[in-house]
């Protein structure tokens, strides 16, 4: 599907639809934590609240096209906000509460934002943003900071029945900041209708969701995926969006408890959480209303999807994307794709893809390349339109027929993709191409280790050689028997030659502030 050139707004057009067919069924749902406190909205008031949003940000002096920060934790008045904005035609620009004084200065200034929308923690780094300020009483106390405005009181106060001008499906519609694993975050424009509209398939086929399903995605409101399957793909299809709000911090069994006490019929979390949590005694839990499970945000290894299934009998359908997409390949239930460990999936329909070598040729099944989505003659619905403000990375990304992803891929004869590394992680050690992920899902597999991340090493020999950076489970200590032990138990699981000549024991592994290993960073350290 193209992207339309006329109108289209995902509130107008998704959200008030919802409000007049199923006006009292449930869209949000948040609970503090399981058995706390706990809100919930039906449609017909989150389009109620949107109206009030918009009417209430027209008020402050923010203008349709106009670029806002949203930097919020897992509150209603993210949701609220966001809505508000689209509804106006504005453009959030959405960030996570991890942000420090810095990083909010940084995406305030790349972006010439007017506006920030945040909360007693964000105020405090934030006390010289020069523009529109907007106060969240997020934890529903406290009075308004002078030289702030109240976003609830304003809320009350407002138009209920405020109709904006409708906005152009190719108008920007929302700006992300990347998690930046190489250098400073890049802003990522998506139009009205490509995230919009576009997660249509992300919400249809791979969360395969319907009206009245709750969904439940553990990703905090600053992530891509909070957009993904906490908002435009369960509301695309008139699911409820359900969230453990601020003060519901995640941990295995939190979550384990979440999934047994609340009917969540479907669930989305990322691989460093699933990990956590198959280390549990899953056995002494029961999920009666969970039929399907997802995960995205980074490659799943196997053994997590085994052990949840021995333990559960649901499978994990793995998703990929990135934040400049809606899902890209998936596995995907709703069209009875089988599920293969390791590997992501299969290509979204709507999307032709591609292996591509260096010079923009496909390569054979079977052989590694970049993973390439094709824009001409027409270019997809989903796919983001531009860098915003940066040619040289445009540039480099948008090249010929296709969009390259920078990710290495491997495509089987049947059209299954399995995730390599990024292009810049890819370690290349004695003629040999080894991607990082494969190594430390192999390191995972034993049961002393709780994360790995692996780089390369520069060697006068072999040119690289594979290094494991290793966080071991409590109970295990890091030793030299243990060292060898887990070089030798890669051997046996990889191909001998892929196996880390070094591994170093860490406390932590350093991440995004979305959760991803930042293998650029491990590279640093091996270098200093």
């Amino acid at each position: 599907m193209a992207e339309p050139s006329g109108c289209f707004n995902f509130v107008r057009d998704v959200m008030d639809r919802w409000a007049c067919k199923r006006p009292d069924a449930a869209a949000l749902w948040v609970v503090d934590a399981p058995g706390g406190n706990e809100q919930k909205f039906s449609f017909r008031q989150l389009a109620e609240c949107s109206r009030r949003a918009a009417s209430f940000f027209a008020r402050q002096g923010i203008r349709r096209g106009d670029q806002v920060l949203v930097v919020l934790p897992r509150v209603p008045q993210w949701w609220m906000a966001m809505l508000g904005l689209i509804r106006l035609g504005a453009v959030p620009i959405p960030g996570t509460s991890l942000l420090t004084a810095k990083d909010i200065r940084f995406r305030a200034e790349s972006a010439e934002a007017g506006a920030i929308v945040t909360d007693g923690d964000g105020a405090a780094k934030a006390e010289d943003f020069q523009g529109i300020r907007i106060f969240v009483n997020a934890a529903g106390a406290g009075t308004v900071p002078a030289g702030w405005v109240g976003f609830d009181a304003g809320l009350r106060a407002a138009d209920a029945a405020f109709d904006p001008e409708p906005t152009r499906g190719d108008e920007p519609g929302i700006i992300y900041f990347t998690s930046g694993t190489t250098g400073q975050p890049k802003m990522v424009v998506h139009t009205q209708a490509s995230y919009g509209l576009g997660h249509r398939v992300t919400g249809e086929l791979w969360l395969d969701l319907k009206p009245g399903d709750v969904l439940w995605t553990i990703s905090d409101t600053g992530w891509a995926k909070a957009a993904w399957s906490s908002f435009f793909g369960p509301w695309q299809m008139g699911a409820c969006v359900f969230t453990l709000g601020a003060s519901g911090k995640f941990g295995p069994v939190t979550a384990l408890q979440t999934l047994a006490q609340y009917p969540i019929t479907t669930w989305c979390a990322p691989p460093t959480a699933l990990r956590m949590i198959v280390r549990e005694d899953l056995s002494a839990w029961r999920f009666p209303h969970l039929r399907h499970c997802v995960s995205a945000g980074e490659p799943l290894n196997a053994e997590v999807v085994n052990v949840w299934k021995a333990a559960t009998g649901l499978t994990i359908y793995e998703g990929y994307g990135q934040t400049e997409s809606v899902v890209l390949v998936g596995n995907f239930r709703s069209l009875g794709h089988e599920v293969r460990p390791g590997w992501m999936g299969r290509a979204t329909p709507g999307f032709e893809l591609a292996v591509l070598d260096e010079h923009l040729r496909e390569v054979p099944d079977g052989e590694e390349g970049e993973l390439a989505v094709r824009i001409a003659p027409r270019r997809p619905l989903g796919l983001f339109r531009e860098y915003w403000r940066n040619p040289k990375e445009n540039a480099g990304r948008f090249r010929g027929d296709w969009y390259l992803t920078h990710d290495r891929v491997i495509r089987d004869t049947d059209g299954y993709y399995r995730f390599v590394g990024r292009a810049d992680d890819v370690i290349k050690s004695s003629g040999y191409r080894i991607g990082p992920f494969e190594v430390e899902s192999a390191l995972i597999e034993h049961p002393a280790v709780l994360e790995a991340g692996v780089v390369g090493v520069p060697d006068s020999v072999r040119g690289q050689i594979v290094k494991a950076f290793v966080v071991l489970r409590k109970g295990f200590a890091a030793s030299d028997a243990l060292r060898a032990e887990l070089q030798n138990h890669c051997k046996r699981v990889t191909a001998p030659y892929k196996y880390p000549r070094e591994i170093e024991f860490v406390e932590s592994l350093p991440k995004t502030i979305s959760g991803k290993t930042r293998h650029a960073e491990l590279r640093q350290r091996v270098q200093l």
